[in-house]
């Protein structure tokens, strides 16, 4: 991708990110974490351990965002299943990556992919 093309995106990311609800952050968080998975699946279906690991780390890292900036007082029993459903999440892939599982990334993918449907109807 040209230069010029390249920033052009980037400014248009930023300016989406900027002017975006905290509904639509959550939705492109779900987003980036679920195309970090497929990513993974890919790459450890090919055997690419140090890629599938690279992007799991990703998708880990917006699970456990997610999941720190739930607001418990706020959320009550649905930020409390989400916290469960993110904890279980990071276990997982744990275990994907523990036994070079790509079915498990799929799995967790599936999941927040539900869980960014629901979203994406809030906002």
């Amino acid at each position: 991708m040209p230069t010029y093309q390249a920033s052009s995106r980037a400014a248009y990311q930023r300016s989406a990110v900027l002017t975006a609800s905290k509904g639509q952050l959550v939705v492109m968080l779900y987003d980036g974490a679920h195309r970090f998975l497929a990513q993974a699946s890919y790459a450890m279906r090919e055997r690419d351990i140090n890629e599938a690991h690279q992007k799991l780390r990703r998708a880990e890292l917006i699970i456990e965002h997610l999941r720190t900036t739930l607001d418990m007082e706020q959320g009550g029993e649905v930020a409390t299943h989400l916290q469960r459903i993110y904890l279980f999440c990071s276990r997982y892939l744990n275990e994907a990556r523990v036994e070079r599982d790509p079915e498990r990334i799929d799995k967790v993918g599936s999941l927040l992919h539900e869980l960014r449907e629901a979203w994406a109807q809030v906002a």
